[in-house]
């Protein structure tokens, strides 16, 4: 079976003047025109790689955005034939100086129709098409609200204090420290979390590395949720009023209300919306593990809010 080297992208875009525009960059060592993109580092998940990737090769500090295509090829791996699995996102700059860092010589900004005739590629052609498809409907410019589960902590049974202070152990601790990296990709700035110790240590260190303050919510916790079972929905509703990147931490137990409050909101007028509705179906039937993130791509706050789009990042893609 041939190997399969992962990597990951984006196409940054931007709107100058009314029209859409997007960086490609040129490598002259193939001397071609394409996406900023590479393989992943060990340990690395596919969303940091896409942020790390353009930072190296345009200069440009981005924010994930809505989900691309993934583009599939043969290429040559350690001296056999492999497979390329390489994800792509569009991505909103949000700084850097545009230095060069690697294989780069040359980053462009195009107009989109101007991108198309530039591409060396015809496989990169589909994440184009979809970024432009996504600026038709409107919701190019969605927002990111994940769901967490909190990472794996201590048993119960060998835990002989109140069950709201049984701490992280040893998997979960590092499967806390490897979300760092997946939230700050997609710019989240706002967390509420279950104020029991393995939630809110879930969320701890991106909060250490500058991602925000916790902020406790009992409704989300396993003990409010059953004294108040509305409350846990009651938070989620207030994130999608507020229309911020956000992150809302909680248990096994209380996800399910979480999840279907997001299905409600699920766009069912494309055929990512679709996609995105059988993922959450997927969740709402199966659960998540300890420690991944179901993030929804959101336009609009409040009634007029709509999930356009669903990623799953299980704590076993970043180990």
């Amino acid at each position: 079976m041939a190997a399969t080297v992962p990597a990951a992208g984006t196409l940054p875009w931007r709107r100058r003047r009314g029209r859409l525009e997007v960086t490609l960059v040129h490598r002259p060592r193939y001397d071609d025109w394409s996406w900023a993109k590479g393989k992943l580092d060990a340990g690395e998940a596919f969303p940091s790689a896409a942020v790390r990737e353009t930072l190296e090769e345009t200069g440009l500090h981005v924010r994930l955005g809505h989900p691309l295509p993934t583009t599939t090829y043969q290429v040559g791996h350690r001296g056999r034939p492999a497979t390329k699995e390489v994800r792509y996102w569009a991505a909103e700059v949000t700084g850097g100086d545009g230095a060069l860092v690697n294989e780069v010589d040359e980053v462009v900004w195009l107009a989109t129709d101007a991108a198309a005739a530039r591409l060396s590629y015809d496989h990169d052609h589909t994440q184009l098409q979809a970024l432009v498809d996504a600026d038709r409907r409107g919701t190019l410019s969605a927002w990111p609200l994940a769901v967490v589960r909190h990472a794996k902590a201590r048993s119960r049974s060998t835990w002989r204090q109140e069950d709201a202070l049984r701490p992280l152990d040893k998997a979960g601790h590092a499967q806390a420290q490897g979300l760092v990296p997946v939230l700050g990709s997609y710019g989240i700035s706002r967390l509420v979390t279950s104020p029991s110790t393995r939630a809110a240590d879930t969320l701890a260190p991106y909060a250490a590395a500058g991602g925000g303050r916790l902020r406790p919510r009992p409704g989300l916790s396993e003990e409010g949720h059953a004294q108040h079972p509305g409350r846990a929905r009651h938070h989620i509703e207030r994130l999608l009023e507020r229309g911020v990147p956000a992150a809302a931490c909680s248990h096994g137990p209380v996800l399910p209300d979480l999840v279907a409050c997001l299905l409600e909101r699920v766009d069912r007028t494309s055929t990512l919306g679709l996609a995105a509705r059988s993922v959450v179906e997927d969740v709402l039937d199966h659960g998540m593990a300890k420690g991944e993130v179901l993030l929804a791509h959101v336009i609009g706050t409040g009634e007029d809010a709509r999930v356009v789009a669903v990623e799953r990042h299980h704590p076993r893609d970043r180990a």
